[in-house]
């Protein structure tokens, strides 16, 4: 398949799990998502083709290949990213995808769970990336995990960490990023979370989480907005190089 232009190939894994208020900024900056439904059975390309790849979270391991087929496809399009410098944007499952692909640690069930608005805090190495660079120090983000990185990759940029949750976000090479928590979703999916696991896990009930996230959603969305439209900035400078 071969694509022109500035569009991002987007890895979906599960039903309510897409690329939410992401969608309409990495448009406004010039790249089209263009969502595999994977987990509808929809085929993940053999080849990265388009001049970006956004992989997105879901309930699997990033190779838990009998339950997800097809990871294992998903994978080689991160190892493809990863090789030739295509940028690429990992969310929760595709966070730890890529630290695991590049040669970090992945636990299931690992740590203190995290689910709803949760606080944030920028490393100092955070304030020259590109994407990260002078965004709020302390920054929210919603979260929903029990999984979580363990080690990163070796020569990985750690940018981001939660208190319980060290891993948070970071950066591979020149223009691949993953985080653990999720820029993309709003307040309102957490109404449609699934009341047994948050109990199970100790955590309290979709509507409070909802009002939580619902409070701190003015500055969460100029902060993720920014990242996505200097993520889409990464894509097109990458796709119309400047002219010296």
């Amino acid at each position: 398949m071969s694509v022109s232009g500035a569009a991002a190939l987007v890895i979906q894994h599960q039903p309510g799990g897409g690329l939410g208020r992401w969608a309409d900024w990495l448009t406004e900056r010039g790249v089209t998502p263009q969502v595999v439904h994977a987990y509808e059975g929809e085929r993940v390309p053999d080849r990265l083709e388009h001049p970006a790849l956004v992989v997105l979270g879901g309930a699997h391991l990033p190779d838990d290949d009998a339950n997800a087929p097809w990871l294992p496809a998903t994978r080689e399009l991160v190892r493809q990213a990863l090789a030739e410098e295509t940028p690429m944007f990992g969310i929760c499952l595709g966070g730890q995808m890529l630290a695991q692909v590049a040669g970090g640690e992945v636990r299931g069930n690992h740590g203190r769970p995290e689910f709803g608005s949760t606080l944030l805090s920028l490393r100092p190495e955070a304030a020259a990336d590109p994407l990260f660079g002078g965004l709020p120090v302390r920054p929210r983000a919603i979260e929903n995990h029990v999984d979580a990185v363990t080690a990163l990759p070796s020569g990985a940029h750690w940018l981001v960490s939660s208190e319980d949750c060290p891993y948070q976000g970071f950066r591979i090479g020149s223009a691949a990023w993953g985080v653990q928590f999720h820029p993309e979703t709003t307040a309102e999916r957490i109404l449609g979370w699934n009341r047994d696991r948050l109990h199970r896990h100790g955590a309290a009930a979709p509507e409070a989480l909802h009002a939580q996230a619902l409070r701190d959603e003015p500055a969460t969305v100029d902060t993720w907005r920014t990242v996505a439209h200097r993520f889409a900035g990464v894509v097109t400078s990458a796709t119309h190089p400047r002219k010296p």
